[in-house]
């Protein structure tokens, strides 16, 4: 019996640093989320969502209108870990510090999900494309798979700095503090007019939020964790 505790005692202590934070800003690496909180419960019971439409279900989650599913529960600084899947022509986001659900558009900075295989987003502007922090910041590159394959999205959100790395690879760094312009971004690219809010101005407290079946084509979203952080 003593034998087997002290090998019981090792195992557990062998499987802990897998479970146990590892968490760097900048992000180096996909955090180690097994002890992290879910950001939805299965049925849905902490979400602010419309009736009938997203649905969680064999721990996939999905909408069929486009329309938003938020946290009850404001955040600051955070870190959200998911894995999303795309369709043919998707578009949808992970939406952060929103404080407006009723008028999130302008009231909150959406990070970017899309079929960049898509002709209409392969050739729309790089800040509609994946990874971007959606009219204002590009992704330094595509890393979204084809429609079909399951990716992984971490959103670092500290203060007025927001981090997105998809995939393994950190495509996405904003500092909020330069976007004083609602009009214009600070390389000098024209931010979509329904953007009103400089992002200099907006709150860094507020819903977490995903965007539903938006341009006709579904998403899917499965292992949605959280972690406040300092």
């Amino acid at each position: 019996m003593k034998k087997a505790a002290i090998l019981l005692i090792i195992g557990c202590g062998l499987l802990l640093p897998s479970c146990s934070p590892s968490l760097s800003i900048p992000p180096k690496t996909h955090p180690k989320v097994c002890e992290w909180q879910d950001l939805f419960a299965a049925d849905l019971s902490n979400a602010i969502h419309p009736a009938g439409v997203w649905t969680f279900e064999d721990g996939i989650l999905t909408a069929s209108e486009d329309k938003a599913i938020w946290t009850q529960k404001d955040y600051d600084n955070f870190v959200v870990d998911l894995e999303f899947k795309t369709a043919d022509g998707t578009n949808s986001g992970v939406i952060v510090y929103c404080s407006n659900i009723d008028n999130w558009i302008p009231n909150s900075v959406e990070v970017q999900i899309a079929d960049d295989y898509a002709k209409q987003w392969a050739e729309s502007p790089k800040t509609w494309q994946c990874g971007a922090i959606f009219g204002h910041l590009p992704a330094s590159k595509s890393m979204v798979k084809k429609p079909g394959q399951w990716n992984r999205m971490t959103v670092t959100c500290q203060d007025k700095m927001i981090y997105v790395m998809i995939n393994g690879e950190l495509t996405t760094e904003m500092d909020m503090n330069l976007w004083t312009s609602a009009k214009t971004n600070p390389d000098g690219s024209e931010i979509p007019s329904w953007l009103s809010t400089p992002f200099a101005e907006l709150p860094t407290h507020g819903r977490i939020g995903l965007q539903g079946k938006h341009a006709g084509a579904p998403i899917y979203f499965r292992n949605l964790k959280i972690k406040e952080i300092d």
